[in-house]
């Protein structure tokens, strides 16, 4: 086996050839085992059969204990209902809270206007 001379001293020639075997075996061997790593492991169920269970229990967002999905929608109704009648603000309060939003952001850009 002869080697050319613009490429390898003839010493030489020999160990790269094994260095470039090595390396591409390497890289075959990382190329093929890396996919495999990405794979969630097989006792995780999918993400598509979680979606069609149904789920019949829940828990309270109040204080966390067990209740029925019944008994879930019907916490629910009540606390947008209290949301809703809490939630209205008159429109001059609304509008002096942008004034005053605006006006903090102004600051903050100018400075010196006091």
């Amino acid at each position: 086996m002869t080697c050319l001379p613009m490429t390898c001293l003839p010493m030489t020639c020999l160990p790269m050839k094994r260095y470039l075997a090595c390396c591409s075996l390497i890289l075959w061997f990382v190329s093929v085992t890396l996919p495999a790593l990405a794979l969630p492991p097989p006792e995780d169920q999918p993400e598509e059969v979680l979606r069609t269970e149904i789920i019949l229990e829940a828990r309270s967002p109040i204080d966390g204990k067990l209740i029925t999905a019944a008994e879930y929608a019907e916490l629910q109704a009540q606390i947008e209902a209290r949301n809703a009648e809490i939630g209205y603000v008159p429109p001059q309060i609304r509008r002096l809270v942008g004034l005053l939003r605006l006006r903090k952001v102004l600051r903050t850009i100018f400075p010196f206007i006091r």
